[in-house]
């Protein structure tokens, strides 16, 4: 049965490109412009199949998506000449990434990526007046979101099933940056170069209460067994 399915895959993407060729050679149609991205369409339909076929494949998710995003960005390339089209390729790794997780839930990891890529296709969708500092604190605040959802997520260990408390660090020093320079591209900071000190300080200052918390916890624990 699934040598059946990947016989009519690899049948129909082969039909596909000899139609094109023959078209190109007729005059019709060029084919040079479909041929790459039905390629790679192709190429990740094939891992695409290739994940759905079984819970321990769900690594076949992530080449898949590669494909299927190349294929989406030379076809927008193609079709429009904003640079958005860029943004595709982020948003299919993201997609694929997050496949990834929700077949098999131990893999937590895989959220990672799909936060950071899925910020990195809003960075590349952003207009050309939103360069600089209002792009940076987009990216910093995604990527805190990223950790922030992180720790929501509960996990399975050999022990007990929880929620994971070290994504808050991460989150904390990456939402306290994103801020710094929201601030700053909106004229509140009084000064450009007071922002990454006092980025650094409220990020030391969340640094040591997170350390005070976690020890004050580990005593409590400590002295409740």
């Amino acid at each position: 049965m699934r040598s059946a399915r990947t016989s009519i895959v690899a049948g129909i993407v082969l039909m596909t490109v000899g139609v094109l060729l023959l078209l190109d050679l007729l005059g019709i149609v060029e084919s040079a412009a479909y041929l790459a991205p039905l390629i790679f369409a192709a190429v990740g339909v094939l891992f695409l199949s290739l994940f759905i076929r079984g819970r321990e494949n769900w690594w076949a998710a992530i080449p898949g998506s590669v494909f299927l995003g190349l294929a989406a960005v030379i076809t927008a390339t193609q079709l429009t000449d904003g640079r958005a089209g860029g943004a595709f390729l982020f948003l299919f790794m993201a997609a694929g990434f997050a496949a990834v997780y929700l077949r098999e839930r131990a893999n937590w990891w895989a959220l990672i990526p799909c936060g950071v890529m899925f910020t990195l296709a809003i960075v590349v969708a952003l207009p050309q007046e939103l360069q600089g500092t209002p792009l940076a604190a987009v990216l910093f605040l995604g990527l805190a979101a990223t950790f922030g959802l992180l720790s929501l997520v509960p996990v399975r260990t050999a022990d007990h099933t929880g929620r994971m408390k070290w994504p808050l660090v991460p989150a904390a020093v990456l939402a306290v940056l994103g801020v710094a320079f929201a601030l700053q591209a909106t004229a509140v900071l009084i000064a450009a170069e007071y922002a990454l000190p006092a980025a650094m300080i409220l990020a030391g200052i969340a640094l040591l209460v997170y350390a005070f918390r976690a020890r004050h916890h580990g005593q409590h624990k400590t002295h409740g067994a």
